[in-house]
């Protein structure tokens, strides 16, 4: 189950690059997907894909609020934290943790870091407390 889960999302990810559905671009997209290494000593469960798909869900009305507010209510300030990865994620959830915090508009992940923690730029409406 969880192979599909991934094989899936390398192929969304190739789809959204190639914007292409002919017959040709699916089965050059299904080789790349299962040529592709993957990590043998990190495992996931459906556990957390299923809490990264909900979160998604969740996410796209947020990103509309968001996009809203930024529209009528001034975001003046920014500033960059840093999140830590969760522990043992596949790099499969790491890109959906990833996609998930730039998918608001609020938010971009500057760089994911050796130390396993995301430079995370956020804009803001207030200063940052204990900032000058």
């Amino acid at each position: 189950m969880i192979g599909l889960l991934d094989l899936t999302l390398r192929l969304t990810i190739w789809f959204l690059l190639t914007s292409d559905f002919g017959l040709t671009n699916i089965i050059i997209g299904v080789c790349v997907a299962l040529i592709l290494p993957r990590s043998a000593r990190l495992k996931s469960n459906i556990s957390d894909w299923l809490r990264v798909f909900w979160e998604i869900l969740v996410a796209i009305p947020v990103a509309y609020i968001e996009a809203i507010e930024i529209m009528f209510r001034p975001h003046r300030y920014e500033d960059v934290t840093l999140e830590q990865v969760k522990p043992n994620r596949t790099p499969g959830l790491i890109f959906l943790d990833i996609f998930l915090i730039t998918f608001t508009p609020k938010t971009i992940v500057l760089k994911c870091r050796e130390d396993g923690q995301f430079e995370v730029h956020r804009v803001r409406r207030r200063k940052p407390k204990g900032s000058d």
